[in-house]
């Protein structure tokens, strides 16, 4: 089993000290704390934590949805205060406007930028034939289901070609056929164009079958607690998941939670 690492590249995207504190009748809730990570360009992180941890807060504030209590993120050198340039993000729900095509949706993105839509027209049709809806364009998302719903808004967030790409829970509630079949193209699409991508799952499996590494929070206030380094020849099938080395890595996360009381051995 590698030893934890930690980033020493390039990188794109940086946290320092980050925290967040939200304010309540109660007193105040701090969510997450001193999170400290770099990301690479071009490299695919995941998150893994207990559920309230803070993993959701904490891709809001690099997304520049959230406003810091402490700390600061960094995109390309310059700190953010507002959605940086160049971002792409799936969020747990599909988020699509029941009252628009699959194409009008996925078009939605750079049309909200002021971008001319018909200029996006053939590389969304593109990306639809990509992930298995080249028929359903002019189909409405209540006549679609889950998992193609969730493909269209993974279509919507890659239409601009992003260079940061945020993912939250993003197959989550997918049955595990759509769920095995997504991150694979989810890998062979990262492999292809090399996004800086953080990945947010509850699943320490998905985690690793993605990543080239892995951050493990705590409970809230969240911070991370470890990083492994994947070691894992790409590109994988899901082959690889019934590997000695994919096993130790899926062992040794969960053994991490194990320790802190998070889940049962």
């Amino acid at each position: 089993m590698p030893e934890a690492s930690t980033f020493l590249g390039a990188a794109h995207v940086c946290l320092r000290n980050v925290g967040k504190t939200y304010a309540s009748p109660r007193g105040p809730v701090p969510a997450v704390a001193g999170i400290d990570l770099d990301l690479g360009a071009g490299e695919f992180v995941s998150i893994v934590g207990p559920s309230g941890c803070g993993k959701s807060t904490l891709l809001k504030l690099v997304a520049g949805l959230e406003g810091l209590s402490a700390g600061e993120i960094m995109v390309d050198g310059r700190r953010i205060d507002g959605p940086p340039d160049g971002l792409g993000v799936v969020f747990q729900r599909d988020v699509l406007l029941d009252w628009r095509t699959i194409l009008q949706n996925v078009l939605l993105s750079v049309e909200l930028a002021g971008k001319p839509t018909d200029a996006y027209r053939e590389r969304a049709l593109g990306l639809l034939a990509r992930f298995g809806l080249g028929s359903f364009e002019h189909r409405y998302p209540w006549e679609l289901s889950g998992g193609m719903r969730q493909r269209a808004s993974i279509c919507r967030a890659l239409l601009s070609d992003p260079q940061l790409l945020l993912m939250d829970e993003p197959f989550g509630a997918l049955d595990a056929m759509t769920r095995d079949d997504l991150n694979l193209e989810l890998a062979r699409i990262w492999q292809e164009t090399r996004k800086t991508l953080l990945f947010i799952t509850h699943s320490i499996a998905e985690a690793v079958f993605l990543s080239d590494r892995v951050a493990m929070m705590g409970r809230a206030p969240g911070s991370i607690m470890e990083i492994v380094a994947i070691d894992l020849p790409r590109p994988r099938s899901l082959a690889v998941r019934e590997s000695a080395a994919f096993s130790h890595y899926v062992a040794h996360i969960r053994h991490h939670f194990a320790e802190l009381g998070i889940v049962k051995e």
